[in-house]
């Protein structure tokens, strides 16, 4: 595997943003290429700063197709596949916070870093049946936040963007999913309280 993603990592650096669309597909989809979107964005921000927002869209948007191709296999096998696939503890936690935390069970995750287990909460997504509307704005969010964070530190830093994140990069992560975790929560406390209000 490892010549084969240093092989893909190259093509993707020649394609330049549609090569950084494919490997963040694949490996939100049948591969498992940790951390080599997360590089690839760094470093080409670092060779081309002004692409900054279009490095970190085609990450996103790649990672959303890929992810929704898992999705769509939830949805058909269900949970028998993924527990084909997946551990049974894993499976047993992850279906516990899509019963108590819905989407959110979805967006968490998809913001933390490697090794945090990111693929089997997208497949659990569709076996749950979460919409499909509601899945994608969680993955955009999610993944938008990190790859944006990553270009945004990469034109801070330069090549040291990677080293900090993996210094602070929990930290980091937390403190975005406590971000999102309370907008979530004031949203749904104004939509409750215009619901009263209204008529």
């Amino acid at each position: 595997m490892g010549s084969f993603a240093d092989r893909l990592r190259a093509l993707a650096l020649v394609w330049g943003a549609p090569g950084l669309f494919l490997v963040a597909f694949l490996d939100s989809s049948f591969l498992s290429l940790p951390e080599i979107a997360d590089l690839l964005v760094v470093y080409m921000v670092t060779q081309q700063p002004s692409k900054m927002l279009l490095y970190a869209a085609c990450a996103t948007v790649g990672s959303m197709a890929g992810c929704l191709i898992m999705y769509y296999l939830g949805r058909r096998g269900g949970e028998m596949l993924v527990r084909k696939r997946f551990a049974g503890s894993t499976v047993d936690r992850a279906m516990h916070a899509f019963q108590r935390y819905g989407v959110m069970a979805v967006l968490v995750p998809s913001i933390l870093p490697p090794p945090a287990p990111f693929k089997v909460f997208v497949v659990l997504a569709g076996a749950a049946e979460i919409s499909v509307g509601s899945f994608l704005t969680a993955i955009a969010i999610g993944r938008g936040a990190r790859y944006l964070a990553l270009g945004i530190l990469a034109v801070k830093y330069g090549d040291r963007a990677m080293a900090y994140m993996r210094d602070h990069g929990v930290a980091a992560s937390l403190i975005a999913v406590g971000v999102l975790v309370a907008g979530f929560l004031a949203y749904l406390a104004w939509n409750r309280s215009r619901r009263r209000q209204a008529p």
